[in-house]
This record gives C-alpha cells, structure tokens and sequence, in this order.
C-alpha cells in the first residue's frame, strides 16, 4: 500500500509538471466517460485518477483487513484527498486547495509508511526521541513549502532557505541514532535511509531547480525539466517516509504492533 500511494505521488508530480492539471474538466467521470480519450495531459491526468481510485480500494481493504485504527485515518485522509482532487477539478480553486491536495498524499504515504515500520521488533532503551520527531515534522514541512512553490501559492525562496534547516535536523536525527544504536538492524537502516535520501533529494531540487532555469524560454515542459522535478517529489515523499519509519521504530523502542 505505501509503495502504491508512492506511485500515486509520482503520477501527481507528472500531472502537475506536464501542465496537465486541468486537462479533465470534470470528475468523478472524464468527459463524461469512464475512460476518456488517452491523448495529451489526459493521459497523465485520467492516469492520476485511476491509480487515485486503486488506493482508495486498496486501502480500505487494508483498514477492514488490519481493523487498525493507522488504518482507518489512512482511509480517511484518502477519501479526503479525493475530495480535494474533484474540488479542485469542479471549481475555481484558490490556490491552497491544490497545495493541500498535495499534502495531504503525503500524510497519506506517511500514514501507511507508519503501518508498515509497526511490524518489526527489536527491543532497546532509547535515550532521546525529540531529533527523530523535529525531522519527521521539518521534512513535512519542506514538503509544504515545495508544493506551494509548485502550484505558485509561494516563492521558491522559502523552499530553498529551509532545505538547509531540514538538512541539518534530518543530519542530527540520523547520525544521533546511529552513533548510540549502531548494533540495531533496523534502527541503523532507517537512519542509513533517512541520511541516503536526504542527501539525495538536495541533489535532486539543485537539477530541478537548474533545469527549470533552463528550459524557462521553451513553449511547453521540457523532459529533463520534468524528470528532475519528479524524481525532487519522489525522494522528498521517501525522505519523509523514512523519517516516519524511524519515527515509529524508535518511538516504540523497536517493539511493534501488530
């Protein structure tokens, strides 16, 4: 389920990067049909849509199946973004309906992320949790700050200047458990993640950002401007979700919930 609400992530990053947002003027059908006509930003857009409706099924199946209450709140925040999604469709949207959208799949990710790190366990006295939450909560919030600046409810400014504070806490938290759990498995893998990913994902806006610059003067997006722009969404979704996991790991002392 977390790597399907992944996928999801990446279809959003493409419709969006393909100025395909409104390519489908009507929802829950598409032009009035179950299947629309694949060509254009339909494609990404219809695309979108239907994995949109695989993880709403999935995931409920997954909440009946577990009777988890993760799962539940996972279910919600899913039925909630979908509402998001046909708002922003049917209306006029004001420029925080898409940027919520866009945060709200990755609360979603988070969620299900959560209740796949409950299902390990390996006892050990943690001494401090307090980096390991800052970076769950900094990450979120560059993930805000960059969906404003993609559907330009915000500068870029405040998403660049706050990658280093989410660098610098995602470091701490990362380095703090391994240098006091290096001998736990799964401890030393969320924080080897964690560090991996973040690392990765400012190499990632830097080409974003470098290649918009550059494709600023062409008619329409430019594959390179788009890869780098959605692979930036992709890592930052996983970035968060490692924190989530070590979050979850650390906050349960390596004991896990079935």
């Amino acid at each position: 389920m977390a790597l399907c609400t992944l996928l999801l992530v990446i279809a959003g990053g493409l419709v969006t990067s393909n100025d395909a947002a409104q390519s489908v003027a009507d929802w829950p059908l598409s032009y009035g049909k179950l299947v629309p006509p694949l060509e254009g930003g339909i494609r990404f857009e219809f695309a979108h849509r239907v994995l949109a409706a695989t993880v709403a099924i999935l995931t409920l199946i997954l909440a009946i199946w577990s009777r988890s209450r993760l799962a539940w709140l996972a279910v919600a925040a899913v039925f909630a973004q979908a509402l998001l999604g046909g708002g922003v469709v049917k209306l006029i949207a004001p420029a925080w309906m898409p940027v919520a959208h866009a945060c709200l799949a990755q609360l979603c990710f988070g969620i299900l992320v959560a209740i796949a790190a409950r299902q390990w366990s390996w006892p050990v006295a943690v001494q401090s949790r307090t980096p390991v939450v800052l970076a769950a909560v900094v990450l979120f919030i560059q993930t805000i700050l960059g969906a404003m600046a993609r559907h330009r409810a915000g500068g870029l400014i405040p998403h660049i200047a706050f990658a280093g504070v989410a660098l610098g806490i995602a470091m701490w938290a990362g380095l703090s458990v391994l240098m006091r759990h290096a001998e736990n498995l799964p401890f030393r893998r969320s924080a080897m993640a964690l560090l991996l990913l973040t690392f990765s994902q400012v190499v990632l806006g830097m080409g974003a950002y470098i290649s918009r610059i550059l494709t600023a003067d062409d008619p329409q997006p430019m594959p390179m401007m788009i890869s780098f722009t959605v692979a930036h969404v992709a890592v930052g979704s996983l970035a968060f979700g490692a924190a989530i996991a070590m979050l979850v790991i650390v906050g349960h002392g390596g004991v896990a919930v079935a």
